[in-house]
């Protein structure tokens, strides 16, 4: 597997076309700031993967609307927001299938696909910032320490493990509360709209709010109302196309 190098790891929106290639899937929300293995094994996906690696390295995580097993190898609807991502490391089989490492870059939107050109589907998309409303900066880190001890409760760490674990330590370090979120909403099982919203949400403060709700806090949004029942597993397990 090749390994990845320091640039990899930022994302140069100066060198960005605005034109992404387009990964869709049913089940997975993809993030900034979070990895993602992949095993990339149809033909239209290995084609994409090496028009990404002769190029930029980037594909746009997507997920598909409802219905879409009725044209899933055509070009059924996708959700307008994305996760821009890039490949840091990759793996060719000796069949041609792929595993590969994504990182989350950018939240993103689709603006419009483009015409089907490529065995692959294209689309214009919009990459949105951050924004750390002035209003939420006297309570934020009263907000990022609670959504950093609600997530440790969640997450299936064994009671008995070392308190410097790599997650614990993780957690106990001084991570932007945007990447707090993201890391939370990726690595935790919440509902599908919820994880959708949180996926469009660029405010921090708004997804620190609805995150918490999530995990116990007093439901202020209705999509946030819905607790999960069992934590997933972290670090992810590989996503298969």
């Amino acid at each position: 597997m090749l390994p990845w190098d320091v640039e990899d790891l930022i994302f140069d929106e100066t060198r960005f076309s605005g034109v992404a290639r387009l990964f869709p899937l049913p089940d997975l929300v993809m993030f900034p700031h979070v990895m993602q293995p992949l095993h990339i094994f149809e033909p239209r996906y290995r084609a994409m993967l090496n028009d990404a690696l002769d190029s930029d390295g980037l594909i746009a995580m997507s997920v598909l609307s409802p219905g879409w097993e009725s044209d899933y190898d055509g070009r059924p609807t996708v959700f307008p927001q994305l996760c821009l991502g890039k490949v840091v490391t990759h793996q060719r089989l000796e069949d041609g299938r792929y595993n590969i490492m994504l990182l989350g870059m950018r939240r993103a939107r689709v603006t419009a696909e483009c015409p089907a050109t490529r065995s692959f589907r294209r689309a214009e998309v919009e990459v949105l910032d951050e924004v750390y409303p002035v209003e939420g900066e006297a309570t934020r880190a009263e907000v990022h320490n609670e959504l950093s001890r609600r997530f440790q409760q969640a997450l299936p760490i064994n009671k008995n493990e070392d308190a410097d674990s790599p997650v614990r330590e993780l957690l106990a370090s001084e991570l932007p509360l945007g990447v707090l979120t993201d890391l939370v909403s990726f690595a935790l099982p919440l509902p599908m709209p919820l994880k959708l919203e949180l996926l469009a949400e660029c405010d921090v403060d708004r997804r620190a709010a609805l995150l918490l709700d999530a995990l116990g806090a007093p439901a202020r949004h209705p999509a946030a109302a819905t607790r999960p029942a069992k934590p997933a597993g972290f670090p992810p397990r590989f996503s298969w196309n």
